[in-house]
């Protein structure tokens, strides 16, 4: 026998077959959320074998999808990046459209408009001196902004959640709604910066000559030249200097400080740019109070599937389900 939902209403109970007679206009915000959730329910009752059939379509999807992607990332990992980087870009940008998010747009325009010139100046030929210092300090102000960001909005969370924001007299709607959003902001952009500035750093070091994604360098490399940005290294490895700093791989090739560091965690390159050999991060990242851009680093990489594919494989759940007459 089928239960009866009643909801309490302005002092009175409304049975299940008056739901859809009430006039919301009339009812308070939690009274509305009341009705609306006992709709809810009385709309699903009795579907419970077709809401299983909907969780296995959603596993069934994701499995597969996932299959297919590291496939796809394996045998073709630059049409890869290039679509989910085009995702990540394009899909939120319809969201903030549909959602009316007016502010998320205008900074989405912002970094667009200047993420687009750097990118432009970083694919040039010939490449000009000055170029890649222009990518690495831009792309990485932004990786700086983005983790600022992330971790003002994840203490905004935990003091919401701890009851913390009463100290101020916030509204607890309030102060999570502050914090996720600075949380996503933080991520989002993250994430997308890092792909950017792997994709530009790919470009200007195949265009100075001394990397090669494939194959051998175009260009032998000398200790004096970093090989990241084509440069003269005028300080020594062991000497302090004024304006920068001189680091050498365990391989024994020498670089700008600022320029491997660029390479290593805003680039995404955990290889010399030259012989390829694997980089030591935990040498060159010694302090520790500099060890946890490389774990936020390695988070972002881990977000890109779920900013760029995930909405995707859920919208292709819903067309599934869709076809098959599932609600």
């Amino acid at each position: 026998m089928a239960a009866v939902v009643e909801v309490e209403v302005g002092g009175g109970a409304l049975a299940e077959r008056e739901l859809d007679e009430v006039d919301m206009s009339d009812l308070s915000p939690e009274e509305q959320w009341r009705v609306e959730h006992a709709r809810m329910h009385a709309k699903h009752r009795g579907h419970e074998a077709m809401h299983a059939e909907m969780v296995l379509i959603l596993i069934a999807t994701l499995v597969v999808a996932q299959l297919l992607l590291v496939q796809w990332k394996q045998r073709h990992p630059r049409s890869y990046n290039m679509v989910t980087l085009f995702q990540m870009w394009v899909v939120p940008l319809y969201f903030t459209v549909k959602l009316h998010w007016w502010r998320f747009l205008v900074i989405w325009i912002f970094f667009s408009a200047v993420t687009a010139f750097v990118t432009f100046r970083a694919t040039r030929k010939p490449l000009l001196q000055t170029t890649p210092r222009l990518v690495y300090k831009w792309f990485l102000l932004i990786y700086k902004i983005s983790y600022a960001t992330g971790i003002v909005g994840y203490m905004a969370v935990m003091f919401t959640l701890f009851g913390l924001n009463l100290l101020f007299k916030i509204k607890p709607e309030d102060a999570m709604d502050f914090g996720i959003s600075l949380l996503f902001y933080g991520l989002y952009y993250g994430v997308l910066e890092r792909d950017f500035a792997e994709m530009c750093a790919d470009y200007m070091a195949s265009t100075i000559g001394f990397y090669s994604e494939s194959g051998m360098p175009t260009k032998h490399l000398s200790d004096s030249v970093c090989a990241v940005c084509g440069q003269q290294i005028f300080v020594d490895v062991n000497e302090e200097g004024i304006i920068e700093n001189t680091y050498r791989l365990s391989c024994n090739h020498v670089f700008h400080e600022f320029c491997i560091r660029g390479w290593c965690i805003v680039g995404k390159k955990q290889t010399c740019p030259y012989c390829k050999e694997k980089v030591d991060l935990k040498r060159m990242f010694s302090n520790p109070w500099e060890r946890p851009h490389v774990m936020y680093g390695q988070l972002l990489d881990w977000l890109r599937y779920l900013v760029a594919w995930q909405p995707v494989i859920i919208g292709l759940v819903q067309g599934i389900s869709y076809i098959l007459g599932l609600e």
